[in-house]
């Protein structure tokens, strides 16, 4: 994936959003580039679209508050001129969150967003990529568990280890 254009993060974020509807994986690709890059001027873009995956992950799973929370947050971080430069329709994508949002207060079904890119070459360029791996570009979201409660899965033995030890460590400082 990529042109140049755009960051290949961002790119293979709009690939999972849309192609595997995989929101955790988005949140994961997009934190990992928004942290190497705090200095590019799209950090409040880079966290609105990843609270966008974030809450659409949480609506997804029936966490209708934490879902509220993200996409509310994430509307207002996300501003329209830059997501101009994204290849993104800003005013339409705010109104998706907005029906998402209503859609978590009135209880509803959870529904996947599609993002509106404006950028035709990207669409297409992401199409293609998701035809060649046998994934249906905007499909709606699977209810393979797999997918759905992704971050109660993950292999975390790293952090807890590292988080043992800095306990211990901190301890032995203490004793001394």
């Amino acid at each position: 994936m990529g042109n140049g254009r755009y960051p290949d993060a961002y790119e293979s974020y709009l690939y999972e959003f849309h192609a595997t509807r995989d929101y955790f994986e988005c949140h994961e690709l997009l934190e990992e580039y928004w942290k190497a890059h705090p200095d590019d001027g799209f950090g409040d873009t880079w966290v609105g679209l990843i609270q966008l995956a974030v809450g659409s992950y949480h609506y997804r799973r029936g966490n209708r508050r934490g879902a509220t929370k993200m996409l509310d947050q994430a509307k207002g971080r996300i501003d329209r001129s830059r997501l101009a430069e994204l290849g993104i329709d800003g005013d339409q994508l705010h109104a998706l969150i907005d029906g998402a949002i209503a859609g978590v207060e009135r209880n509803e079904a959870f529904v996947d967003v599609n993002i509106p890119i404006c950028d035709e070459r990207l669409a297409e360029r992401m199409k293609l990529d998701a035809a060649n791996h046998g994934l249906a570009w905007g499909a709606p979201s699977g209810t393979d568990d797999a997918l759905i409660h992704r971050h109660t899965l993950r292999d975390r033995s790293d952090v807890v280890a590292a988080r043992a030890a800095a306990l211990a460590a901190k301890r032995n400082e203490r004793a001394h």
